[in-house]
């Protein structure tokens, strides 16, 4: 066998991460013929099969999964050397990709300030996604660093850094809700059908485990992936549920309150910082990395 072609594992790649080949024709700006004639002789170089055609697109088999980890390697040790080289001639340059939920757009923006003016060389692309999202571009290497609520750690994934984060009931300080005994039973939103985000946020996956632990459904009135119209829901009479943390301004003005949840999960939720487990990063990622990790939530370390 001769050397593996690096453009048809490019090639390869890209059809399993878009999940058709058309659409990773379009994005290489190819026929689709051509991937899938590429992806072909790939699978003869190779003497396997790759992929599996189904109605919903492609899915690597499990020799594709094992030459897309050494494509993913390939890439990552390739980002190192070039890393090494700028590091020789004393150059800090690059890219990071950092993937976050929503609700920590504020909470980063000042350190990412910084950090780009001690580096101006190193530019940062900014993923905002569900946690769902943010986990599978870490896992997927399309991301070097996470910033998400509540994931589910994955063999894959490795956390550097937790905060609690509890989830409360956020509304104006005018609602009924507030006038009953703290902390809230879940039963007591019944009757007031809050706002939620959708199913790929961690938000919403812990209220799904509350429901199943407790029996208790919540028929939202409101669902949406975007935390800003969840808030201002919330200010105009509804009732939201959000980590205590994306409230505070809103709370310290006089617009919301949170209130705290009579449920163990609700109490110990947490924001994690991620990256994928056994990741080798470059030196760019790993002070953007330590920046994060030492000046995220400082008022939560007194």
């Amino acid at each position: 066998m001769n050397g593996i072609s690096f453009n048809r594992l490019k090639y390869f790649f890209e059809a399993v991460r878009l999940k058709s080949v058309r659409a990773a024709a379009d994005y290489l700006n190819l026929a689709p013929s051509a991937i899938s004639r590429q992806i072909s002789q790939l699978e003869h170089e190779l003497n396997s099969q790759l992929v599996e055609r189904h109605r919903r697109g492609i899915k690597p088999t499990e020799a594709g999964e094992r030459v897309l980890q050494y494509y993913q390697l390939h890439l990552a040790e390739q980002d190192l050397l070039f890393d090494s080289l700028q590091a020789l001639r004393g150059v800090q340059a690059g890219s990071i990709t950092l993937a976050i939920g929503e609700g920590y757009i504020e909470s980063i923006s000042g350190i990412l300030s910084d950090f780009t003016v001690r580096y101006p060389n190193i530019r940062i692309n900014i993923e905002i996604c569900g946690s769902n999202d943010v986990m599978r571009l870490i896992v997927e290497d399309e991301a070097n660093i996470g910033i998400l609520f509540n994931p589910s750690l994955e063999l894959k994934l490795r956390s550097h850094l937790a905060f609690t984060h509890p989830l409360c009931v956020v509304t104006n300080p005018g609602h009924p809700l507030t006038r009953q005994p703290q902390p809230i039973e879940i039963q007591s939103l019944l009757e007031h059908r809050p706002a939620l985000t959708r199913v790929s946020h961690g938000i919403r996956q812990i209220v799904t485990r509350v429901e199943e632990d407790t029996g208790i459904n919540l028929e939202p009135a409101v669902v949406c992936n975007n935390l800003l119209l969840l808030k201002n829901y919330a200010i105009d009479g509804g009732v939201s549920l959000l980590p205590d943390f994306m409230v505070k301004d809103e709370v310290r003005a006089g617009k919301l309150v949170a209130i705290p949840l009579h449920h163990r999960l609700f109490a110990h939720t947490e924001t994690h910082i991620i990256t994928r487990l056994g990741r080798q990063h470059s030196t760019g990622v790993n002070k953007l990395l330590q920046k994060i990790i030492s000046t995220i939530f400082q008022e939560r370390r007194s």
